[in-house]
């Protein structure tokens, strides 16, 4: 998938910890949050050389790229997910919360493509949600039509959240 959708997903699960915590929509912990959620959703990229993340995080980039970590990999796994969680601890819990879910919606979106993830890595074994038939290719029609539809999501929800308040 590419890194908007993946900021898109990551967008929507900030949304979703924000409105869980009561987060006043007009405020800097809301603001905090949701570019939170805009960087962690593609975060996972780093290790895919021209990626976004690739580019605004060159030294640790390069340092994977020196330690031969291929994509869909490491930064993909649940072990890494596990480190940043330990990582990012001292963070404000919402803050916290909105990193970790924008972080996690990474590899479940990847997971809905053919070459599937490396969610136990270091055990090569790939994972993937649909069959091969199914799959959403990288910047497919398919894809777009997720992107629209978090896109949506990530308006409705909040107007919809504070209507109801």
């Amino acid at each position: 998938m590419l890194q908007k959708t993946h900021s898109a997903a990551g967008l929507v699960a900030a949304e979703c910890v924000l409105m869980y915590y009561h987060m006043p929509v007009f405020s800097w912990e809301s603001a905090a949050g949701l570019m939170i959620g805009c960087l962690a959703g593609p975060l996972a990229d780093v290790d895919k050389k021209g990626s976004t993340m690739a580019k605004v995080l060159f030294p640790l980039s390069a340092a994977l790229r020196l330690l031969k970590v291929k994509h869909r990999t490491m930064t993909h796994s649940l072990l890494f997910m596990a480190a940043m969680f330990a990582l990012s601890l001292t963070m404000p819990e919402p803050l916290f919360w909105c990193f970790m879910l924008a972080y996690a919606s990474h590899p479940l979106i990847d997971l809905l493509n053919e070459q599937g993830v490396e969610l136990l890595w270091p055990i090569p074994i790939k994972f993937r949600l649909l069959p091969k038939f199914l799959a959403v290719d990288t910047g497919s029609e398919m894809e777009t039509a997720i992107r629209y539809l978090l896109s949506i999501l990530s308006l409705v929800l909040p107007v919809r959240y504070y209507l109801h308040m």
